[in-house]
């Protein structure tokens, strides 16, 4: 292999064009579900908290399986995952039209189309970051605001294709369009290769050639069979022989030069075995060393008390902060908010704003004199008190008010990754993001079914909703906690007093 340079640019604007409608295409119906949502609600009867595990596995999967994700763009390349995933999601969705109960959604709509996202998410993402280096930021983000275009676009869309050819014409035509991800996938040509050889090679590669046994010159494994029976024989009649007295070995083997070819095939066979069965070995004892720093190096990064309340406020960020773009369609309805008065679906000002809030909150995040972990404090803080304000809103303009506070809140996730960095250092992102990602999904998943049950318990959204800010509260009120910089100065060991260590000096010049 030989190293890929980013030309940060050309071909590359391209990438970030087709990975902007990739996002946009996969992740339009996923997360404005809310509009599907309620017409499930109708078509199957079933509770709120039952049905709303749908939407929360579209949402949730992709990120719990962002470690399989990562492994299958690594190992088969950003093109072919790209389009494998874009019949993942089309044929998801298609099959939803056909869907007879929520259980079968669950699997059609929440697994096959949540994973198909995520494995699209992390191949956009992927390729993108190799064709930009200097540019990376402004690329990446980008094609991010395809998925928040997408929800305010395909929120409407999806509102009116039920109107006109029911839920089931929808889904059928939301799959249809997902099949232009094919299209965008094809375009994703992986870079060409340049002529410098990389640093290090990979563990494949590291092989010495001694020890490919299983080559095109080897004897295939019937020959070498036959040469291990051939050489026990052999052995055997040597044996007999010096049993009998008989000392005529030398002359039986200078008559018969076959036995002793074979004897020494068959001495190299086994050489190669045992070097295979050692370096098989060793092989093991490096993975399973490399497990066991995986979880050490996991250990100290939970000792970072920053580190451990960003884990945990991630975790309640995401089963209070995400039932809203899942349920503000069915919190209107519920608020007896008529259909004419809703002049934009809720799920779509949410989505818009979200791509507001992504490029602000980016482009503050680059100012020197903004300190960004205090900047995400400060939207945790706010979206939990803008959740608990759900219930006191009875109209739609308050409804459309807190929707687009709540959206341009959402875009925290730009700076998160700048948070995580600051946190544990560019060393140790990757594995730290990594960890908070998959919490992320665990959080997802859990949220709107919570927020449902609630509901079905209760017959009102209040109790859920102020559920949902409490605890997206205090996540950012101990995340706050713990990044205060006194609580550093406290840690700090006292320096010893002189006179002691003046007093042991001179005790042990004595």
């Amino acid at each position: 292999m030989e190293i890929k340079k980013s030309p940060d640019g050309g071909w590359g604007w391209v990438i970030v064009l087709v990975s902007f409608f990739t996002q946009f295409l996969c992740y339009g119906s996923p997360v404005a579900v809310g509009v599907l949502y309620v017409e499930w609600l109708d078509a199957f009867g079933e509770g709120k908290g039952k049905t709303a595990w749908v939407g929360s596995l579209a949402s949730g999967v992709g990120l719990l399986a962002s470690p399989v994700c990562s492994l299958c763009v690594s190992s088969f390349g950003a093109r072919p995952v790209t389009i494998f995933s874009g019949f993942m999601v089309a044929g998801g969705l298609m099959l939803s039209g056909f869907a007879p109960n929520i259980y079968f959604l669950y699997f059609s709509y929440g697994i096959v189309v949540g994973l198909g996202c995520g494995l699209l998410y992390t191949a956009t993402v992927t390729i993108t970051c190799q064709y930009f280096d200097s540019r990376r930021g402004l690329a990446l983000g980008l094609i991010s605001t395809g998925s928040s275009v997408g929800v305010f676009i395909y929120a409407a869309l999806q509102k009116l294709l039920i109107e006109f050819y029911g839920l089931d014409g929808c889904l059928l035509i939301v799959g249809a369009l997902a099949l232009n991800i094919l299209a965008c996938g094809s375009l994703m040509r992986p870079l060409k290769s340049s002529e410098c050889p990389l640093p290090e090679k990979t563990a494949v590669e590291n092989v010495p050639e001694r020890y490919s046994i299983y080559n095109g010159k080897e004897k295939n494994l019937e020959e070498n069979i036959n040469i291990l029976e051939k050489c026990r024989g052999s052995e055997e009649t040597y044996k007999s022989t010096l049993a009998s007295g008989d000392c005529k070995q030398e002359s039986l083997l200078h008559k018969n030069p076959t036995t002793i070819a074979h004897t020494k095939e068959a001495e190299t066979y086994k050489k190669k075995v045992a070097e295979q069965t050692y370096f098989c070995k060793q092989l093991a004892k490096r993975k399973w060393q490399l497990y066991k720093n995986y979880c050490g190096e996991t250990v100290a990064l939970f000792k970072n008390k920053v580190f451990s309340a960003l884990f945990i406020a991630i975790f309640l960020l995401d089963i209070g902060g995400f039932p809203p773009l899942l349920l503000m369609e069915d919190v209107a309805r519920s608020s007896n908010v008529k259909e004419e008065e809703l002049i934009m679906p809720l799920i779509s000002i949410i989505g818009i704003m979200t791509a507001v809030g992504k490029l602000l909150l980016g482009i503050l995040a680059d100012f020197k004199w903004i300190n960004t972990l205090y900047l995400y404090i400060a939207t945790l803080i706010l979206m939990g008190l803008a959740l608990c304000a759900i219930p006191f809103a009875k109209s739609y303009v308050t409804l459309a008010i807190l929707s687009g506070i709540l959206g341009f809140l959402t875009g925290n996730w730009s700076i998160f990754p700048y948070v995580t960095t600051k946190t544990v250092g560019i060393e140790k992102l990757a594995h730290a993001y990594g960890i908070l990602m998959f919490f992320a999904g665990l959080g997802n998943s859990l949220g709107p079914p919570i927020v449902g049950w609630i509901y079905d318990w209760t017959q009102t959204y209040d109790i859920a909703f102020y559920f949902s800010g409490f605890w997206v509260l205090l996540g950012g009120f101990i995340l706050l906690l713990a990044a205060l910089p006194h609580w550093e100065i406290c840690n700090k060991q006292l320096p010893k007093p002189a006179p002691t260590t003046f007093l042991y000096k001179v005790a042990s010049n004595v």
